[in-house]
């Protein structure tokens, strides 16, 4: 596999052919924030909250560290007034959801984010789908998925697969930066697994 070399806030990085932005970064120590990424997953990039300035040739645009591959003299950029603004507004957008999650809590005091900034909705969960692609990339389970879209976008548990499969295992449930998962799991459990 060929090496390429580009920089990351000033620091030559030498990276893999095919590594993303993200792997590259991490590889070298560098911190890029994530809040839907989980080294044993794929990709995703549901919260864009690893986004980073890429310059090629000249040009910037913003983009999904995890998912940007990584190219030749490609120029990132961590942190930039502009970077700092769009993480800003996502943490104001996921805590109208999950205005208690101590995660994003910490996060907001880092980028300076008001977490009364929009109606609150609380649902709790932030849609980063750890645990939904956890159960299906890595146990291969799919005792839990997604359902409805859009703002009504909500995870569940399937009883028939939950009830077997999820009472020893619950591996998912540290991935959870909300905390929604366990309370989504008591309340399946309690409506519906003792009907299997």
């Amino acid at each position: 596999m060929s090496e390429i070399i580009f920089q990351i806030d000033g620091r030559v990085v030498v990276a893999s052919q095919g590594m993303t932005v993200l792997e590259a970064a991490q590889k070298a120590g560098i911190s890029i924030p994530t809040l839907c990424h989980h080294e044993k997953l794929e990709p995703y990039g549901g919260c864009r909250f690893c986004t980073v300035e890429a310059e090629v040739r000249g040009w910037t645009k913003l983009v999904a560290s995890c998912l940007y591959p990584v190219e030749k003299d490609l120029v990132v950029r961590t942190r930039s007034q502009k970077v700092d603004r769009i993480r800003k507004m996502i943490l104001e957008l996921l805590l109208s959801h999950a205005p208690d999650a101590f995660e994003l809590q910490d996060l907001a005091k880092e980028y300076g984010a008001d977490k009364d900034r929009f109606e609150k909705e609380p649902s709790f969960c932030i849609h980063c789908g750890l645990c939904v692609r956890y159960c299906a990339e890595v146990k291969k389970k799919n005792a839990i998925g997604f359902i409805d879209r859009g703002t009504r976008r909500e995870i569940s548990f399937i009883p028939e697969i939950a009830s077997k499969e999820c009472w020893d295992c619950k591996e998912c449930f540290p991935l959870c930066p909300t905390e929604a998962l366990q309370a989504a799991f008591v309340l399946t459990k309690a409506l519906a697994f003792s009907l299997y």
